[in-house]
């Protein structure tokens, strides 16, 4: 049985969530093989949280959040986006969805390595409904001065930071992030944490971060600890920590 969607937002009882799943559930099949990814997920998620989850490979983490961010469907339950029903949207709804409202962050940077560090931010610009210019994008995550370097030219948590920026210049409603920080060393990470935590607080972007890396949920306002397709336990942090106070 799932613990409690923990549904208290950090806003105040009268805030609607931005996301509710009741009973959301995920199997693969390999053949004659069924693989549960996720087993009965129950949760909200509320503009503005920072939302970290834990959990072993293997745990249902990546499934859930590419549910949640429109690039996969569930097999039962449902997932709803404020009033957009998620579960039984077709290709292009999602298709949609996921250019208006998500922005995404991946391990590896997936730049194109031929266009510049501007350029590469473009191509998103080019299809958002109302965004951020490339340029305004860059100066959030502190690369104004590299724009016109190509990805070969810049370091690799540099180009987590295109990437990230890249992901908000459409201005999105939440930051889905998988492992942003898991090709990176300890200090290039933590700048990299620095950009999405900034993002979150001052633009008021709502962050979901998957990490194998404990010491990131200190940053939270809540974790959620996934094990064999469940959410096995809800945590909210009394005091949340900066990137600068973290340490593993």
């Amino acid at each position: 049985m799932n613990p409690s969607p923990d549904a208290s937002p950090p806003a105040g009882p009268a805030a609607a969530p931005l996301f509710t799943a009741r009973g959301l559930t995920k199997v693969y099949h390999m053949g004659e093989v069924a693989v549960h990814a996720l087993r009965g997920v129950d949760l909200d998620v509320y503009a503005g949280e920072f939302i970290v989850l834990l959990g072993a490979s293997g745990s249902g983490k990546s499934t859930l959040l590419n549910i949640l961010g429109g690039l996969d469907t569930p097999t039962a339950g449902e997932v709803r986006f404020h009033d957009h029903n998620l579960s039984d949207a077709d290709e292009r709804a999602l298709t949609r969805y996921r250019r208006e409202h998500v922005g995404f962050v991946f391990q590896f940077y997936n730049l194109i390595p031929s266009l510049t560090a501007r350029e590469n931010v473009a191509l998103v610009t080019d299809i958002a409904e109302s965004p951020m210019a490339p340029e305004e994008a860059l100066g959030w995550v502190g690369l104004a001065d590299r724009m016109d370097h190509f990805p070969s030219q810049l370091s690799g948590g540099e180009q987590q930071r295109i990437a990230i920026a890249r992901a908000v210049a459409k201005r999105p409603q939440v930051l889905l992030c998988d492992e942003p920080t898991g090709a990176l060393d300890y200090e290039t990470g933590k700048l990299v944490l620095e950009v999405i935590a900034r993002i979150n607080g001052e633009l008021g972007t709502t962050a979901v971060v998957i990490t194998h890396n404990a010491a990131i949920a200190g940053m939270a306002h809540r974790v959620w600890r996934l094990a064999n397709g469940r959410i096995a336990g809800v945590e909210r942090n009394a005091r949340r920590l900066t990137p600068a106070e973290l340490a593993w």
